[in-house]
């Protein structure tokens, strides 16, 4: 019975679990009932995916209204794939997140804090596998919304500020993309993504079209926090709780980049936004210019969560840059680096959170003879740092591999070595803080003798985020073969799409 409905669980199971999770109360029934609801979403991702991978698309009528005129879902490679990560972050974070949060939101919000936590991930999903260009909206929202509670639950009255220019930031975003869904339907008189597709390349000249896809565009890039638009990113993830950060981090601006591929080359086409249109050349500038800009920011932070969040903006670079090669290597790469992405800072984060949890601060100079002192922290932490940098046998390693592959093909040298020198870069900032761990002593002020090691829940899931970050570095199958059907399924469509346009044009 429940094989029927499994599109339609990663949203429903987290949603109907919010406030259920609210009533419960206390702080350890909340913590184990969002858990086991994140780790059953888990799961569902990983049917969803296998399903995908073997049978193709998944098509769910909410309601038993067909498309277009109901609401539907739609789950192929390339969603189920981000899913996945979405929903395996979100329970690694919820088990790193109860000694966590102890120290940073006060205990009668803690209760709050899984609550919002369940409804970012149904909004996350529903975003992933909504097939109603006005339903992403909706869900767009209802993640927003709760990110912006999670972020201001930190015990530092600073994150309030930094919530309310995420607050600020995002309404703008989600404003404009409202504003370009508006535009579509006004033209085609529909909101289903499929149908929209189909319907939209009879009016690529259309100036209303036009206005859609740029506001769209625009609303999109503020959601993933592409260069310039970026200035919410660090402030937020500086301030919010460690538990937090970690989870939007790895998630939240990932699953933007995925709304961006989904409108350019399911619903737009590549013909029209990158052809006809010339977006490539904007992305692609717009991408190389956050690797250098943003990785130099990083170097240059004594805040060791301002620094990682500066590198998150860099990374995103490295995802679009691969969508503007257009090329299935090219959107592979970015879809493997959305999938890749989530272990490295994901489990960089939890580093960060842990020497907060012991040490109180995340001033770089608080990392100073920490190597001795939290060894299993600090060694996840140089791995995972080791894997933005791109070291070989790491999943960062993979991720640059296939990009420069995919400029190569297109004979792009230059930008295969501007992703290159981008990675010297990272050893610059990754280095400054392994070389306060490794190499300096603790500050005459610092109270060594009471520093010890993280507790084993937080190490727990910082450390399975640390052997992803090698397994999926040494065996590449399933992130390879997930994110090359997803690729060629994305192109593949956007060409049956263009040759039913012409086969019905007049």
């Amino acid at each position: 019975m429940l094989e029927q409905h499994l599109a339609v669980l990663p949203i429903i199971l987290p949603l109907i679990a919010a406030p259920i999770t609210l009533m419960l109360g206390r702080s350890l029934l909340s913590w184990g009932f969002a858990t086991f609801i994140s780790g059953w979403a888990c799961y569902i991702s990983w049917q969803l995916l296998a399903t995908t991978l073997s049978d193709g698309v998944l098509s769910y009528a909410v309601g038993g209204w067909p498309a277009p005129w109901g609401i539907e879902l739609r789950v192929d490679a390339a969603n189920a794939f981000v899913l996945l990560a979405v929903s395996a972050i979100s329970t690694l974070v919820l088990l790193y997140s109860k000694d966590s949060i102890e120290k940073e939101i006060e205990e009668s919000k803690h209760t709050l804090f899984y609550t919002a936590h369940l409804l970012c991930l149904a909004g996350l999903s529903g975003i992933l596998i909504t097939g109603d260009a006005f339903n992403l909206f909706v869900f767009l929202e209802i993640s927003s919304l709760a990110t912006y509670t999670l972020v201001s639950l930190a015990s530092d009255r600073r994150c309030l500020t930094a919530a309310f220019r995420y607050l600020v930031m995002g309404t703008i975003g989600a404003t404009f993309i409202l504003i370009g869904v508006g535009l579509l339907y006004m033209k085609t008189g529909t909101l289903n993504m499929l149908d929209l597709a189909n319907r939209i390349h009879f009016y690529d000249s259309s100036r209303t079209i036009n206005t859609g896809l740029a506001f769209i565009m625009v609303g999109v890039s503020i959601k993933l926090a592409l260069f310039p638009l970026h200035m919410w990113l660090p402030p937020a993830y500086t301030h919010a709780p460690s538990a937090v950060t970690a989870f939007l981090a790895s998630t939240a601006t990932k699953v933007a980049v995925y709304v961006m591929i989904r409108f350019i080359f399911t619903i737009f086409g590549i013909e029209h936004v990158f052809y006809e249109m010339g977006m490539d050349i904007i992305l692609m500038v717009l991408a190389i210019v956050a690797i250098f800009k943003c990785s130099y920011m990083a170097t240059v932070q004594s805040n060791v969560k301002t620094l990682l969040a500066y590198s998150s903006v860099a990374q995103i670079g490295y995802m679009v840059l691969g969508v503007s090669l257009i090329s299935v290597t090219g959107l592979m790469a970015g879809l493997i680096h959305i999938f890749n992405h989530a272990l490295m800072k994901g489990a960089l984060f939890m580093a960060v959170g842990a020497v907060f949890y012991r040490v109180g601060s995340v001033d770089i100079k608080a990392f100073r003879g920490l190597g001795k002192q939290m060894p299993f922290t600090m060694a996840a932490f140089t791995i995972a740092g080791l894997s933005i940098i791109g070291v070989p046998l790491t999943v960062g390693f993979v991720s640059k591999w296939y990009l420069v592959t995919a400029a190569l093909e297109q004979n792009h040298w230059l930008i295969a070595a501007l992703v290159l020198a981008g990675s010297l870069l990272a050893v610059v900032y990754i280095g400054r803080v392994l070389e306060a761990a490794y190499f300096q002593q603790p500050a005459d002020d610092q109270d060594t003798k009471n520093i010890k090691e993280a507790p084993w829940l937080m190490l727990l899931p910082m450390w399975i985020l640390v052997v992803a970050n090698i397994y999926f570095g040494v065996d590449t199958s399933l992130t390879t073969e997930a994110a090359s059907s997803a690729s060629e399924w994305l192109f593949q469509t956007d060409q049956i799409q263009i040759n039913n346009t012409q086969e019905v044009s007049p």
